[in-house]
């Protein structure tokens, strides 16, 4: 700002204590306008020229100054009459028949009132704080009218939702009467049944009433019945006993008859021993022959002899008592075993390392041994030959290595010795319920690494 003699005037020669003053802040579009205005102006200024206030924003772009220094551009225009007279210059250069007008005291009809608020702001000419007043006037105005456009907005807004709500209330009262009605129909309906279900019960009761007079009679009835029933009982015994006391009475008669008879008898039998053992001495046969107990004694005998229990199944000698019983036969589940003790070979070596030891076993112990193999892992039974002295087996299309054990061990004949090597729950089962013996595969593999 300038310090010389033109400190105390204003840009148009008015004393500042005779200049117009505005009554009350400028609208806010108009301030806008104005820091716009004055925001451009900045950047084509000489550093000289510049109000030290603003000197720091002067280098920003006009938007950025007009965000950044906003109020401080206005604060400036307001006290700095060079600083607000060279953005009325460049206002004027920019607007001059606006310019003009205001100066003349004829604003145009079609210019923006916020436009001639800022340049009558600006230029200042005489009457200038009426403009901006008009202006401020116009544009509360405005701003009322739009507030009043946007209440009735609103207010019309707000009927018609009362209106929606008013009919949405007068269907669901429509709706609710309507459900009443629906309601007060069923519950007379419900009353009818109830009191025909009444009736129901009471012609239920009469009937049971009448059912159990019915049954009292019947019971009298029946208790007449059984009197009369053990009357005549009681005569019947009365009548047994003695037909039995003359039976009684025969019988003594026909055992003395009979004495006569059986003497004579006696000395035949007589006469009949007498000549066997003579028969006996004469042919030299054996002083005795076997009596029935005798045989019955002699197969129980062999049964405890064949019989493969009496151990339990983990215990270590179980293996060597059932291979000392005579004419064992032992069957091998062969995958139950290998999978349990060789599972990561291929399915052909663990066939091979198998029967390589049943091979062994068989012949030290010579007992009678089978190996069951699944047939399902190949298309065909592979042609292996069969050890000499062990039974190879390949379960059939269609069937399991487990059903073709079971059956094995139901072919055998009653009283011979089993013993079946597996693991499986379900074969140890059924081999059981058919009176083999069954040998976990665990010991069976610990027999053949010992030996």
């Amino acid at each position: 700002m300038s310090t010389g003699p033109e400190a105390g005037s204003s840009g148009n020669g008015v004393p500042e204590e005779a200049e117009e003053r505005l009554r009350r802040p400028l609208p806010e579009a108009v301030r806008a306008r104005v820091v716009e205005y004055g925001a451009d102006v900045l950047g084509g200024m000489r550093a000289s020229e510049l109000p030290p206030a603003l000197r720091r924003v002067a280098r920003f772009e006009p938007r950025r100054r007009a965000r950044l220094a906003g109020p401080q551009i206005a604060a400036q225009l307001e006290v700095d009459a060079e600083f607000r007279a060279a953005v009325a210059s460049r206002v004027e250069q920019v607007w001059p028949e606006l310019a003009e007008g205001l100066r003349s005291g004829v604003v145009p009809p079609a210019a923006d009132p916020v436009a001639v608020a800022a340049c009558a702001y600006l230029l200042r000419p005489e009457g200038w704080s009426g403009i901006v007043e008009d202006v401020h006037g116009e544009l509360d105005h405005r701003a009322s009218s739009l507030e009043a456009d946007e209440a009735a907005k609103a207010l019309d807004a707000v009927r018609r939702e009362l209106a929606e709500t008013r009919d949405g209330h007068q269907a669901e009262l429509r709706r609710l009467r309507a459900q009443i009605r629906e309601q007060r129909s069923e519950i007379a309906e419900l009353r009818q049944k109830v009191h025909v279900e009444r009736r129901r019960a009471k012609e239920a009761r009469s009937q049971a009433e009448q059912a159990a007079a019915r049954t009292a009679d019947r019971e009298t009835e029946t208790a007449g019945r059984v009197g009369a029933l053990e009357s005549e009982n009681r005569r019947l015994r009365s009548r047994l006993a003695a037909a039995e006391a003359q039976v009684e009475n025969a019988r003594r008669a026909a055992r003395a008859g009979r004495n006569a008879d059986e003497a004579r008898l006696r000395v035949l039998i007589d006469v009949l021993v007498d000549a066997s053992h003579g028969l006996r001495r004469e042919l030299a046969l054996p002083a005795s022959v076997d009596t029935p107990a005798d045989l019955v004694a002699a197969e129980s005998e062999e049964r405890q002899r064949v019989s493969l229990g009496g151990l339990p199944d983990d215990a270590p000698g179980l293996l060597e008592h059932l291979l000392t019983v005579p004419r064992v036969h032992l069957l091998v589940d062969g995958y139950n075993v290998t999978k349990t003790g060789y599972g990561t070979l291929p399915l052909a070596d663990q066939r091979n390392r198998l029967l390589t030891s049943l091979e062994g076993l068989a012949s030290r112990t010579r007992a009678e041994i089978t190996c069951v193999f699944d047939g399902a892992d190949v298309d065909t039974p592979p042609a292996m030959a069969s050890p000499r002295h062990v039974r190879l087996l390949f379960s059939a299309p269609g069937e399991t290595a487990d059903e073709l054990i079971v059956r094995l061990v139901r072919a055998e004949p009653a009283g011979r010795p089993v013993a079946v090597v597996t693991s499986d729950r379900e074969i140890v089962s059924a081999v059981r319920r058919a009176g083999a013996r069954a040998v976990p595969s665990a010991i069976f593999l610990r027999r053949l690494e010992t030996h």
